[in-house]
């Protein structure tokens, strides 16, 4: 069985070569801004795929400073803007509809998607080396065998690059294609709820929790706050109307960084606990939450304007940190090739309703603390943990008919109450364009295939 995975290596460039990939990637965004003008600037229709390759290419032989984008890197702009399309047509994918990218506002990036020009080669225990097009050769920091590379790493192969700028600078993300071994066995671990929380961040049902510290030290969080006070100082002494200052720039700079190493740190620790997870666990429940609907502003209107504003603000930027949909994207594909799954569940009111008798009410919940206040029952626990339990209860019967649950599984099983998540469901695609097959709704801007 084919698994694509991606693996992201940080780049050695001089000034030179620096240079030249940010030119690279300004053309890429321009390139894409003038795609997306000459496929909707028509009122009836949108023009075809062919049409925008013959628009490309005619582009590149008429405008000058087109040419610092290497061709293969101006075809890979035309399929990501046509994907981005299929994915907006999709009603099961969030994307909006393309739109204009702005110089910065969006991420700085240049595809490389043949893997032969690519030559990667190993230097030494920490280094490697790649052909960048129009840089030259360039060194790589080498954290993990590639497939197809090394005597001694797994099988498989590279089939293509992406070059990203971050604020540390510009990284590379390989794309390999490694041979894994299918799964025919079912995971022999237990089910498991969890919820996910604030103060606590993982939750279990079986009384467990996972938790992390501050992404920052203390002194990188005051460093931090600093730097956001000096920025507002910069920005009130600026001229409207005229450009950035240096050192506004420079600031904005160090609190990128800053914000960068917490991301770092937070994406590592949901790495290391969603493959501990996923290794012990068969089937994991989580609440299907609509994250977007929750990080609404609370501001209201000019005639009906909004209560606790700011708390509702740093609340939202708590939630926005814990990143509880990237926790969901990585349990899925790591549960799914260990031969388990994930099932979200929708429970409104998990942390009122106490899982011993059912009694809801909101008034037995007490900050962590989760108090129930039926007469005949009285239990007592943390809150996130009752939670749990009520989300793995709210998935149904996910063990076997016989109710085992070791290694030897009986061939009844009964099926989760609860819809699998997206990797798990499968839909047969309704939409073409261009060969991106994607399933749409009925939408009058639907692009001409004529």
């Amino acid at each position: 069985m084919k698994q694509a995975r991606a693996h992201v290596a940080r780049l050695e460039l001089s000034a030179a070569q620096v240079a030249v990939l940010d030119g690279q990637a300004h053309t890429a965004r321009a390139l894409w801004n003038l795609l997306h003008e000459y496929f909707t600037f028509r009122q009836d229709r949108y023009a075809t795929l062919k049409e925008c390759d013959e628009a490309i290419r005619a582009a590149r032989r008429e405008i000058a400073w087109m040419g610092r984008l290497p061709a293969q890197a101006a075809q890979a702009v035309l399929k990501t803007y046509r994907q981005a399309w299929a994915n907006f047509y999709n009603s099961d994918h969030p994307a909006k509809r393309p739109t204009f990218k702005a110089r910065l506002r969006s991420r700085p990036a240049v595809d490389v998607p043949q893997a032969r020009d690519l030559r990667v080669k190993r230097i030494n225990r920490r280094w490697g080396a790649v052909n960048l097009p129009k840089a030259g050769r360039v060194r790589f920091r080498w954290t993990k065998d590639l497939p197809g590379i090394t005597k001694g790493g797994p099988a498989g192969r590279i089939t293509g690059a992406r070059l990203v700028k971050d604020a540390f600078g510009w990284q590379i993300v390989f794309r390999t294609e490694t041979m894994a071994a299918t799964v025919m066995a079912a995971h022999p671990g237990p089910t498991v709820g969890i919820d996910r929380g604030i103060t606590v961040a993982l939750a279990l049902s079986d009384e467990s929790v996972r938790e992390h510290g501050p992404w920052l030290t203390s002194g990188k969080r005051e460093h931090l706050r600093r730097l956001e006070k000096k920025s507002a100082r910069q920005r009130a002494a600026h001229t409207p109307d005229q450009p950035v200052s240096h050192r506004l720039t420079r600031t904005y700079d160090q609190m990128a960084r800053l914000r960068a190493t917490a991301k770092r740190r937070a994406v590592d620790w949901q790495h290391q606990t969603t493959t501990e997870l996923a290794d012990t666990f068969s089937v994991v429940v989580v609440e299907d939450l609509k994250i977007t609907n929750m990080l609404r502003s609370a501001k209201g209107t000019i005639e009906q304007p909004g209560r606790k504003v700011r708390q509702k603000a740093g609340l939202n930027r708590a939630i926005t940190g814990e990143a509880w949909g990237r926790t969901v994207t990585l349990l899925e594909y790591k549960t799914r090739d260990r031969g388990g799954r994930v099932v979200k569940v929708p429970t409104p009111g998990t942390s009122q309703t106490c899982h011993r008798c059912g009694h809801r009410d909101p008034a037995c919940r007490d900050g962590t603390r989760f108090s129930c206040a039926a007469p005949t029952c009285g239990w007592t626990g943390h809150a996130d943990t009752n939670a749990a339990i009520n989300i793995r209860n709210a998935a149904g019967t996910v063990v076997s008919g016989r109710g085992d649950l070791g290694t030897a599984r009986s061939a009844k099983r009964q099926p989760p109450r609860a819809p699998l998540s997206g990797y798990a469901t499968g839909q047969s695609p309704a939409f073409s364009w261009g060969g991106v097959q994607s399933p749409c709704v009925a939408r009058n801007d639907l692009p001409d295939q004529g």
